[in-house]
């Protein structure tokens, strides 16, 4: 008998005390790591930009609790210009009104972040989203506000001030961001800065920090920087560093000090986009480990764009077959999954994907994947299934034509003479497999437990 199926529409540090904490070293045991496996959240990029408000942002933390957590979804992270009272869609104000407090650093501002008023910062809402039982992250940008710079705000239990510490040539180069300098980590005080940020979103209650200028160009001294004071505080908080490409010949560096960190630019609901993802991720393979996640970007899945970066508000431009094959990928790669869709908006079939217990295994508990097979439009992943034999397949047709794809199971790592084949998408089985006998639509793909008989 032959298998036939046809996919169709569904830490190397300075040497100090904090790089021996044990939740900050990948050789650490599962319960004590801050990212045991990849992190499973919402990000607000994808749907508000830098404009996201608190009714909304407490809305997806709702509907996570109610229609994800379940499944292993846990984050809700509020990104960028959170401090920006007047923030726009489709890009930054250059040297826009921003809030600060008096040490220079910033704080939400209380006309998108009402329960911030009175110094409360992210606090209140931080216990509003772990009183449902998730966890709370913020994004930042590297650096100190070009404003506290400016009138020269002290470094909060230091006799140092902003502007001793302000690095004003290695600043952020993308258009219109202008809301911070840099910080010189050779300057004294410049270490007791990152401190206070760190004290600060630590006192706030937050779980998780997307670092963004950071890792493209790689900023060691000041991804080294943020990492000890995310320690230093006590608090468990994950350090994601954005933005991507991350440079693969710095991977110890990365691991020593942060547990994602991209391999992307921004990712966005485009073919060409999930393609592009196939090379990126095999130059990580063997790279890919508890507490250290390379990081394939945000999912552009379900209701977006509403008030965002890139593009107008709009269901995801992927097709079905495309979102099944970045989730596919995603998983057997053991990315983490951070959700841009608007959650309580986005149609049935977004959740439906998000939700599937088999994938999601795949995600979080596989081993080993790797590109198994390539040849022409046609790739392979395979990956361990621990504590098995089984072996963890993903075959993808990323040409744009039809596609009949027959290999035998050594082609893909899969030692078997016939097999039982467990369809993880559409949660079906076919015993005696003796070959693989695919035929796949464009851009469609499938992904298989294969056991043995």
């Amino acid at each position: 008998m032959k298998f036939s199926l046809r996919v169709f529409s569904r830490c190397i540090l300075a040497l100090t005390a904090y790089t021996a904490t044990a939740f900050c070293s990948p050789a650490a045991s599962p319960s004590k790591m801050l990212a045991p496996t990849p992190p499973m959240g919402w990000n607000s990029w994808d749907s508000f930009g830098p404009t996201v408000r608190e009714d909304e942002v407490k809305a997806n933390a709702d509907a996570m609790a109610a229609k994800l957590a379940q499944f292993g979804w846990q984050y809700i992270v509020v990104d960028i210009e959170w401090y920006q009272p007047k923030a726009k869609s489709h890009g930054y104000v250059a040297r826009g009104e921003v809030t600060m407090d008096q040490y220079g650093r910033f704080v939400p501002s209380p006309n998108r972040f009402p329960s911030a008023a009175n110094d409360a910062g992210f606090k209140t809402l931080a216990d509003y989203v772990h009183s449902k039982g998730l966890k709370f992250g913020i994004h930042i940008m590297r650096g100190i506000p070009r404003e506290a710079v400016e009138k020269n705000l002290p470094i909060k239990g230091t006799k140092f001030h902003a502007a001793d510490v302000a690095d004003k040539v290695n600043v952020c180069k993308w258009k219109d961001m202008e809301d911070t300098y840099g910080v010189d980590m050779s300057k004294p005080g410049a270490q007791a800065y990152y401190d206070s940020i760190a004290e600060l979103y630590a006192s706030w209650g937050v779980d998780y920090v997307k670092a963004d200028d950071m890792s493209r160009p790689y900023r060691g001294p000041e991804i080294h920087a943020l990492s000890v004071a995310l320690r230093k505080t006590g608090r468990p908080i994950v350090l994601s560093l954005s933005p991507g490409p991350a440079p693969v010949d710095q991977y110890e560096d990365l691991k020593a000090n942060a547990q994602l960190w991209r391999i992307s630019n921004d990712f966005w609901d485009r073919w060409i986009d999930v393609k592009k993802q196939f090379e990126l991720m095999k130059n990580w393979e063997g790279k890919v480990h508890p507490n250290g996640w390379p990081d394939a970007d945000m999912l552009p899945l379900g209701h977006i764009g509403i008030r965002a970066e890139r593009g107008d508000d709009r269901a995801s431009l992927l097709t079905h077959d495309e979102q099944y094959t970045l989730m596919s990928l995603w998983s057997i790669f053991r990315s983490p999954l951070m959700l841009g869709g608007d959650i309580p908006s986005s149609d049935p079939f977004t959740i439906e994907i998000l939700t599937n217990p088999e994938v999601l295994d795949v995600n979080q508990h596989s081993d080993n994947g790797h590109q198994s097979f390539r040849e022409g439009a046609t790739v392979a992943w395979t990956a361990d299934v621990p504590g098995s034999k089984s072996k963890y397949v993903a075959i993808f047709n990323i040409g744009d034509t039809a596609k009949d794809i027959n290999l035998p199971w050594t082609s893909v790592g899969v030692t078997a003479s016939k097999a039982t084949v467990r369809d993880l998408w559409l949660h079906t089985d076919a015993k005696d497999v003796d070959a693989i006998h695919l035929s796949l639509r464009p851009h469609a793909s499938t992904l298989v437990k294969v056991t043995a008989e």
